[in-house]
């Protein structure tokens, strides 16, 4: 009896000691991904030689120094977050716009070619970034849209991975729903209208989220383009808070937290959305 029941609790005893190095390596990963936070806003609150003398220990004493200073209009952070906020959340639209029309197209309509097309938009995810700077830098320039808004928006506002993406989840849609529609005389731009993107919140959510960010974090295209201090974007304009002999770290770490402030709103908002496409694309898989 006794020997049947230690048999009974070594699988017991396993799965405790499994959950147990689980939350181990979980809480390990965690604090390597939040200590860089941590010490960026730490940072922020020390005075410049403060951070230069001890990098790693707690501000002392607690100085709002780099606050002050970017708020003092010696650089038009302000500016430049306004900048971002307006380019992120323009090219986010146009993608949503442009990706969600395309990847309903490939998933529900019959015309000739689509699996060669859907191939070829596929392949231009696998060609890097950087080989496309300079055919759109020269599109830009002959349209006259260098250091402007649209330079930093319309380039990148159909991208191949907004249509995947949408496409993946359109094709688990029930196709039932839409032939309902079809029978009660809606037509097909309706139907994609009203019945489709309604249903499709969680994925047009993510998009959303993961295009804000691809443009908000953009740091090496917005250089090549934006020409006046006062076009810049945040990204591109933090780096001109560096001297040319001395990295005031105190006002980049200041300037870093308030370029993350939009993003932690954004992914609050938007988190419970993302959390069903996730979900809901582990259940189709």
């Amino acid at each position: 009896m006794t020997a049947a029941i230690a048999v009974d609790r070594r699988p017991r005893a396993r799965r405790i000691t499994a959950k147990v190095l689980l939350y181990i390596v979980l809480g390990a990963l965690a604090l390597i991904i939040v200590l860089p936070l941590v010490w960026m806003l730490i940072t922020s609150f020390k005075t410049d030689a403060d951070a230069v003398r001890n990098p790693f220990a707690l501000p002392n004493p607690i100085s709002f120094e780099a606050y002050q200073t970017l708020a003092s209009g010696q650089q038009p952070i302000l500016l430049w977050l306004w900048n971002s906020f307006a380019a992120a959340t323009i090219q986010t639209i146009l993608i949503l716009v442009t990706a969600s029309m395309g990847a309903y197209a490939l998933a529900r309509m019959d015309f000739a070619g689509k699996k060669f097309i859907f191939g070829l938009i596929i392949a231009t995810l696998l060609v890097p970034p950087v080989v496309f700077l300079v055919p759109n830098y020269l599109i830009v320039q002959n349209f006259g849209w260098l250091d402007t808004i649209l330079a930093i928006t319309v380039p990148g506002a159909a991208g191949a991975f907004g249509i995947f993406f949408l496409r993946q989840f359109f094709v688990g849609l029930p196709v039932e729903i839409e032939e309902a529609a079809r029978i009660d005389g809606a037509g097909e731009f309706r139907i994609f209208l009203q019945v489709v993107l309604p249903l499709a919140r969680p994925a047009l959510a993510t998009l959303a989220v993961l295009s804000f960010l691809n443009n908000w974090n953009d740091f090496l295209w917005p250089v090549y383009v934006l020409l006046s201090p006062e076009n810049m974007t945040l990204q591109p304009g933090l780096s001109m808070l560096q001297g040319a002999y001395r990295t005031h770290f105190a006002i980049v770490m200041a300037g870093a937290v308030i370029a993350s402030v939009p993003v932690l709103i954004l992914f609050g908002f938007a988190q419970r959305q993302i959390v069903d496409s996730v979900a809901g694309a582990a259940v189709k898989g």
